[in-house]
């Protein structure tokens, strides 16, 4: 059985998709899978299914709910299995989901597996790895849910993760040079999450590459007044030594020929041999001096990153 999230929900098993009913009850199917294999009690059902205004009659529609949830799920998942999906435990329900049934829960390890080898200097190996895991994804994620409570936490939190894995495919994808296919998918994210810096100076190394120096230090000069304006910020210290080094024509900023050496954690890096840092915003490894907004600083020189790396 699949239990699929990153997208609308549905449920498939034997190569079909199962029915789940109408509105609410996938959004009971929902809050259980969101909680598997713990229970839930039928109050807190209850709760997020009616958001504070329940019907007289809601533990009885409840009840009915998981009753014919259990007939689309077929209550087994093989003749042989003797364990019910969603079995009643007091006081309320659990939903028995195996591990990797969940599409979330493939999606995840590859993508750390992604920033894995990313880090170790492989970005061909991870331009396979992230792409695999993206493809799981079918549109926004729990898409059905969008504007429910329960769903939101988790809405963001996968969101993130996968704004992640982009930019670290993309990271890699520059990493190969292939700057200019990547100008106009990165102009489209860019739009889509202004505020993301990371983005910002992917596209101003894209566009710097690709011949348009003028165009790249316009989207820093954009960058710079958005955060203004929204913020009350400037561009963190990344940004602002990558547009330094485009208006030097830095040559550290063309594509190296030596391989691609990560930084932790981030899905960013230098080429061996040079001080140039693919843009993002950086989250400082245990032990390295800066922490959130300000860490941005260890990339100018990243000297002392570089060394932690070279001793790994």
């Amino acid at each position: 059985m699949e239990f699929r999230i990153l997208g609308p929900l549905e449920v498939w098993s034997d190569g079909r998709r199962l029915p789940l009913g109408g509105s609410k009850q996938r959004m009971l199917l929902a809050v259980l899978l969101l909680h598997r294999n713990e229970v839930v009690s039928i109050d807190r059902l209850v709760e997020e299914l009616w958001t504070g205004r329940p019907p007289a009659t809601a533990v009885k529609v409840v009840q009915v709910y998981v009753s014919q949830l259990r007939k689309g799920l077929g209550g087994r998942r093989t003749p042989g299995d003797a364990e019910d999906v969603l079995v009643t435990r007091a006081p309320g329900y659990l939903l028995r989901v195996r591990r990797d049934e969940p599409d979330a829960d493939r999606f995840e390890p590859r993508v750390e597996a992604g920033r894995r080898v990313l880090g170790a200097g492989s970005p061909r190996l991870a331009t396979r790895t992230l792409p695999e895991a993206l493809a799981l994804w079918r549109g926004p994620a729990l898409a059905d849910f969008a504007h429910e409570s329960f769903a939101q936490p988790e809405i963001g939190r996968l969101e993130a993760v996968h704004l992640s894995a982009l930019a670290n495919r993309i990271d890699a994808d520059l990493a190969l040079g292939r700057h200019e296919e990547l100008v106009g998918e990165l102009e489209a994210l860019v739009a889509e999450n202004p505020l993301q810096e990371r983005l910002r100076g992917q596209l101003m190394l894209a566009l710097y590459r690709a011949g348009r120096q003028a165009d790249a230090l316009e989207v820093y000069r954009q960058t710079r007044e958005l955060l203004h304006r929204e913020l009350g910020l400037e561009p963190n210290r990344a940004l602002q030594s990558l547009e330094r080094s485009i208006l030097l024509q830095d040559t550290a900023l063309e594509l190296a020929a030596q391989p691609f050496v990560g930084v932790q954690g981030a899905g960013c890096g230098r080429f061996a041999g040079r001080s140039t840092v693919l843009p993002c915003s950086w989250s400082a490894p245990p032990g390295l001096p800066g922490s959130g907004r300000d860490s941005s600083r260890a990339f100018d020189p990243l000297d002392e990153a570089t060394a932690r790396i070279d001793q790994a």
